[in-house]
């Protein structure tokens, strides 16, 4: 019959059985993790390329990942059937980040839109401002781009369909006072995007009177009806 081992000995047997049986344990564990990763490589792996880098992509977005204006100028359409009625034309042009602010140039895109390219011309001579000075370059160069490319006949029969004006990247800088005192100048810049189609201009809507805004307002009184009610 074997010795009894005394309380030392027992103490270090039973230290060195507890750290086999966490190295046995940290073991199953890393095979079990290596066996998931092996059955479900999509989850524990990324792909190999995940993101588009091919040339198209990369013209037809700017650098705040919108699409380029002048991109849809590339856009085919299917053929038309006989008998339909020809699709006009349309010419996409844009001028971007341009010294301006977006909110003086608003008025001169709301007031060009709607207007045959003659008539906007002839309006935009008219104002002595820097934006109706950009307006109309962009305006000519959509004519002569519409003529060029776009197989456009007559150069006057065309309209402008969309004239946008929105707000491009947005700087600041320090302007110096006097006793060590500054402040922070923001300088603005716009982006201004015109649609020309050809054919002339839909016929204007009238505004309407203040007649007209109380009839509406007194047939909608007429429509109302009881919620729940008989």
């Amino acid at each position: 019959m074997a010795a009894p081992l005394s309380k030392g000995l027992q103490r270090l047997v039973l230290v060195t059985n507890v750290a086999g049986a966490t190295r046995l344990r940290g073991t199953a564990a890393v095979t079990n993790r290596i066996a998931a990763a092996s059955c479900f490589p999509s989850v524990h792996q990324p792909p190999a390329c995940c993101l588009h880098t091919t040339t198209v992509v990369q013209d037809e977005r700017d650098a705040d990942g919108k699409r380029f204006w002048d991109s849809k100028n590339r856009k085919v359409l299917p053929p038309q059937a006989p008998g339909e009625p020809r699709n006009p034309a349309s010419i996409w042009v844009s001028r971007r980040n341009f010294k301006y602010s977006h909110y003086k140039l608003w008025y001169l895109a709301t007031m060009v839109r709607g207007m045959s390219i003659d008539e906007a011309l002839v309006q935009l001579q008219a104002i002595s401002k820097k934006g109706a000075r950009l307006i109309e370059e962009v305006l000519l160069e959509a004519q002569e781009e519409a003529i060029k490319e776009c197989n456009v006949e007559y150069k006057s029969n065309l309209w402008v369909a969309e004239s946008l004006a929105l707000k491009g990247r947005h700087t600041q800088q320090i302007r110096y006072h006097g006793r060590g005192h500054f402040g922070i100048m923001h300088c603005g810049y716009c982006h201004y995007l015109v649609r020309l189609e050809e054919g002339p201009p839909p016929p204007k809507k009238r505004d309407p009177t203040g007649y007209d805004k109380a009839s509406n307002y007194m047939e909608s009184l007429r429509k109302r009806t009881i919620q729940m009610g008989l």
